[in-house]
């Protein structure tokens, strides 16, 4: 028996049948324009139709959300005595981690959607974090203009990367990342519909 089998799914922490196809392909959608519409995609469109207003919401709504869980883990660092590497590090760590840790809770309540999505939310976290490294070859410093406070501060990983030996594979890292990105968003997306359709069949 599965884990997400294990515990009767109750509805107000679970979806029905249709609610986790439509929930499916919401995800399903925002993925396959990711590539398109994204701020950081090779050559991103911008127009003014219906799906491309919802991309940017879908994403301004989670990148914001995220940006701010990635200056919290910096904040902690703020309070505790943390070496700098690590108070750096910590923002992306934060960043990971909490949707890493909503995945997870999921999975322990038996609620496949809450962790596939969870999931997805790792997925595209890592895909923030792949264009973050990719800008490296920027410098030390993050003007005001790209900053998520809007202050002039360090870049994170053009210091982290730096302070390893790795900064000239910038380039190497920030792909090998994005292709780990994709993935898990695209591992996620066909679990929502496997589970989905598993639903169905179970009707």
């Amino acid at each position: 028996m599965s884990r997400f089998e294990e515990k009767p799914v109750r509805s107000f922490e679970g979806f029905t049948p249709r609610a986790a196809l439509a929930t499916a392909l919401i995800f399903g959608l925002f993925l396959a324009l990711f590539p398109l519409y994204a701020p950081f995609a090779e050559h991103p469109r911008h127009d003014d139709g219906a799906l491309a207003a919802a991309f940017t919401l879908f994403f301004f709504v989670a990148n914001q959300t995220l940006g701010m869980i990635h200056e919290a883990g910096h904040g902690v660092c703020y309070l505790l005595p943390c070496p700098q590497w690590v108070m750096i590090a910590m923002g992306t760590v934060f960043q990971l981690a909490f949707p890493l840790g909503v995945a997870w809770f999921f999975r322990r309540r038996g609620n496949a959607m809450g962790w596939w999505i969870g999931i997805f939310f790792t997925g595209f976290s890592l895909r923030y974090t792949a264009w973050y490294i990719s800008t490296v070859d920027r410098g030390p410093r993050v003007s005001a203009s790209e900053s998520f406070l809007g202050v002039d501060g360090l870049h994170d990983f053009y210091y982290l990367l730096d302070s390893v030996g790795l900064r000239e594979a910038y380039l190497s890292l920030s792909f090998g990342v994005t292709m780990v990105a994709y993935a898990l968003m695209l591992w996620a997306v066909g679990g929502m519909f496997a589970y989905a359709f598993s639903m169905r069949k179970k009707r």
